[in-house]
């Protein structure tokens, strides 16, 4: 089987054409607002190479909202167009690490967490404050500590980002999926209600 991934949740997007005798293209680029024709650059090339794949496998964070949206709307016309297979796995699952707790600022003085092993998550990802996120790196301190971004509050960080490479293996035997596919928001959007008018004078 031929498995085509993609990751876009962190600063660092990667593509992944995994072939039927298991070799790999594989390629890596700067996935920020900037650089963002590199992903369809970097596509193209890796289709004229692999050729249409049997699964397409893309990573769905938590991570960059808009570059997580955009591997997913990505994938779900490929998958249309030629009859793929489609699967969505968690994009921090495919840190080439055995076991793991990995970490990413959520914003708003909050933190997400997850465990990660084997590629599969053991615990999370789950919202907590940087208390409790001590807490529990000190009950996991046999395990790595990684974050795909840097976070100065936390000087034993290991830099690590997703690989497509690693999500295409994970994809190889997941099951795959109707064509519905969804970021992991890590909390409610957050929306505003306008105030009701009075249309009385």
């Amino acid at each position: 089987m031929t498995v085509l991934a993609l990751e876009l949740s962190s600063a660092l997007g990667s593509i992944a054409f995994r072939r039927e005798d298991e070799s790999l293209l594989v390629r890596q680029f700067p996935a920020d607002r900037q650089h963002s024709g590199l992903f369809f650059e970097n596509l193209c090339e890796i289709r004229r190479a692999g050729g249409l794949p049997d699964k397409i496998v893309v990573g769905l964070g938590p991570g960059s909202y808009a570059g997580t949206r955009i591997a997913i709307a990505t994938a779900i016309g490929l998958a249309t167009a030629s009859g793929a297979q489609l699967v969505g796995l968690p994009s921090i699952c495919a840190i080439k690490l055995p076991a793991y707790c990995v970490v990413g600022d959520a914003r708003r003085s909050s933190y997400f967490y997850a465990r990660v092993r084997q590629g599969n998550c053991e615990e999370g990802p789950v919202l907590m404050d940087e208390t409790t996120l001590r807490q529990k790196l000190d009950a996991h301190a046999e395990l790595p500590f990684v974050s795909s971004e840097n976070l100065p509050q936390f000087p034993n960080l290991m830099l690590a980002y997703p690989a497509a490479d690693a999500l295409a293996a994970l994809g190889e035997t997941a099951e795959p999926r109707d064509g519905s596919l969804e970021p992991i928001y890590l909390r409610p959007p957050y929306i505003t209600t306008p105030k009701p008018k009075s249309w009385i004078r």
